[in-house]
């Protein structure tokens, strides 16, 4: 089979990433043009904002990745923006450039689920990773279980009733004082402290996630409490969190229809350092663990190339009146 390259285009958020990926697995480049100092002053990311920076940067960090990979737009085989899920006039500078370009260049248009993007991450880092698989998903939109069963075909096990995990870091990181972005700053932090402070976690009968009641725990410590030690109140949030994600994971791999031991990280929040350390405990109980490079749990475009990559090769073609979706699901 002759090489493919796939142009990823990624625009969801606050990120304005352009890739070149051959194959599905291998990164020729991957450039990420982050709005993160310009978001930094308002505790938070600003729509508009983004959708103004993302209009400005997708021509430069499209060339930029181009040169990059030293390849030309003649050697693309297909263009593979995220339509969803996220911002919607963010994901829509993103789609437009795309559909721009695979109708001026006459090539392929093959649309990619930002959480299918987020997937893909580990086929980048572990080229010998195939499905199935179970994915623990966590990112500021979203947490999802997602049981693998092939390159293009995805089952929701369970997911988030109210925020998403890094939605909750996000506010967490604000009640307390350390600004946007929240996941890093609580991340740090947490090293300093023990996990003194007793913090409730939700029980469903099913699969699905709570995590406004943790969040909603911390707030009122922090208000309510004398000398509270801030380090000692993260560490105590990362350990309730990670312990509901670790509790329904297990509960997964024992379903009888589970036929596979091997469980995948993927997400911003994949990259905290303790969530991780407490998944690769559980090698230690006979599953596998993989999780992305710390350079591909953020939103970037060789997640997205990658995705798109099974996508073209599965059959997936979308015409140019293809929209943004900003609550897009994953199946």
């Amino acid at each position: 089979m002759e090489d493919v390259l796939t142009l990823g285009i990624e625009s969801s958020c606050d990120e304005t990433s352009v890739a070149v990926v051959k194959n599905g697995r291998e990164v020729l480049s991957n450039i990420i043009d982050t709005q993160i100092p310009i978001h930094e002053k308002y505790g938070g990311v600003v729509p508009e904002i983004a959708s103004r920076n993302h209009i400005e940067a997708i021509s430069r960090v499209t060339k930029l990745a181009l040169e990059k990979a030293g390849v030309s737009f003649k050697d693309i085989d297909a263009i593979t923006p995220t339509y969803g899920p996220g911002l919607v006039g963010a994901l829509l500078v993103g789609l437009s450039y795309a559909k721009a370009l695979s109708y001026a260049l006459d090539k392929p248009l093959v649309g990619v689920n930002h959480i299918q993007g987020h997937i893909a991450a580990n086929y980048i880092t572990y080229k010998e990773l195939e499905p199935p698989f179970i994915c623990m998903m966590m990112s500021g939109g979203n947490t999802q279980i997602v049981n693998v069963k092939g390159y293009t075909e995805f089952e929701v096990l369970g997911k988030t009733r109210d925020d998403a995990i890094g939605e909750a870091f996000d506010k967490v990181a604000r009640v307390v004082g350390l600004g946007y972005p929240g996941g890093p700053k609580v991340d740090k932090l947490a090293k300093e402290g023990i996990p003194e402070y007793d913090l409730p976690k939700t029980h469903f009968d099913n699969l699905d996630f709570s995590f406004s009641g943790i969040k909603t725990a911390v707030i009122n410590l922090n208000h309510n409490t004398p000398n509270l030690n801030k380090a000692n109140l993260c560490a105590s949030f990362e350990k309730a969190v990670t312990e509901e994600l670790i509790e329904n994971i297990k509960k997964v791999m024992e379903l009888p229809d589970i036929n596979t031991k091997t469980i995948a990280l993927a997400g911003g929040v994949s990259a905290n350092s303790y969530i991780r350390k407490e998944f690769l405990k559980l090698e230690d109980e006979g599953y596998k663990i993989y999780m992305p490079d710390l350079k591909l749990c953020t939103d970037n475009a060789a997640m997205i190339a990658s995705a798109g990559y099974y996508n073209y090769i599965s059959g997936k073609r979308d015409a140019l009146d293809l929209n943004a979706i900003p609550n897009l699901k994953l199946n």
